[in-house]
């Protein structure tokens, strides 16, 4: 039986007045899709980054391909150990091109002269598996959220790793850019290469892992393959309690409107927007990126003057043309 790609065996790491890590194992196998979830604080990131070289961990064992490594540094872990991670926090350099960012550091030299021509192809190349028409010669600093987190991606994905993690990596993208994403995952699985891929949304998880290992309270609550659980049980290994418990069945009357917005609208923006929010409500304001919800919220308070249409408050002040 052959080694696997990476062990985490009995890892620690504490910080001041917290335990993030205690005891936590993980197991990559190659040409896996390995999804890693928990709530916010069960230890995933910190996990990521031992492996990664930022976090050295006060105790516990890392194996690769059964043998024991110390990822001192992320250039360490990159470069000897084939670990690349695409993190929730962009790194990018925003007056440089895309194409700069994805190679900054490494950038192809003839005779200390830079090779733009085969910077851009080889940018190109990456950008394409992604199925983005980002042009490789755009400054970063003039993208968009979601555009910028595709040169993350492509950037990752260009140091050839053999352990690729990928934290939350579609949290900006839309539904087509993260289809390209899984479509580009897949083949690099199939390519051998392992992937931890950590996400909130549990459709993601049966969409695209293999198996899924859950963490709480910094510890490894256990690995399941993903034909041999749903929803209902990884939520249940996340949060330490049946679904019932979550959230519990309220039946409240809403009160008097506290907010009122009335066809609404700035020239190229937001159009005709009318809602309306109640005392003791939540209201959901959902759409992909581009939709107008940024727009929709500063307008509401107060940044951006609309062009027509008004906002009335609890005490009937109204605001707006």
């Amino acid at each position: 039986m052959t080694e696997p790609l990476l062990e985490m065996r009995d890892v620690c790491k504490g910080f001041p007045g917290v335990q993030a890590l205690a005891s936590a194992h993980l197991t990559v196998e190659r040409g896996e899709v390995m999804a890693l979830v928990g709530e916010n604080g069960a230890g995933k990131s910190t996990m990521m980054k031992i492996l990664a070289g930022v976090y050295a961990p006060d105790s516990g064992t890392i194996l690769m391909n059964g043998q024991e490594v110390h990822p001192r540094d992320p250039m360490y872990a990159r470069d000897h150990l084939g670990v690349s991670i695409i993190y929730q926090e962009f790194n990018l350099a925003m007056n440089l091109s895309v194409a700069e960012n994805i190679y900054l550091g490494r950038l192809p030299t003839r005779r200390g002269l830079i090779r733009y021509d085969l910077l851009y192809r080889q940018a190109g190349e990456f950008l394409d598996m992604l199925g983005t028409d980002l042009d490789p010669r755009a400054p970063v600093a003039r993208l968009s959220v979601a555009e910028q987190q595709m040169v993350e991606i492509a950037k990752a994905i260009s140091y050839q790793a053999s352990l690729l993690i990928m934290d939350e990596p579609t949290a900006a993208l839309t539904t087509r850019e993260t289809e390209a994403l899984f479509k580009v995952t897949r083949a690099l699985r199939d390519k051998g290469v392992g992937i931890i891929f950590i996400t909130h949304r549990l459709d993601e998880i049966f969409a695209i892992a293999d198996r899924v290992t859950v963490m709480r309270d910094g510890k490894t609550v256990g690995t399941r393959p993903i034909g041999e659980i749903d929803r209902g049980a990884v939520v249940r290994m996340m949060v330490g309690r049946e679904l019932s418990e979550i959230y519990a069945a309220k039946e409240r009357q809403p009160g008097e409107p506290v907010l009122e917005v009335s066809q609404l609208c700035i020239p190229g923006q937001l159009d005709d927007i009318s809602f309306q929010l109640r005392a003791g409500q939540i209201l959901g304001l959902f759409g992909l990126l581009g939709s107008g919800r940024t727009e929709l919220a500063r307008a509401l308070f107060g940044i951006g003057r609309p062009s027509r249409g008004r906002r009335a408050g609890r005490d009937g002040s109204r605001r707006g043309s």
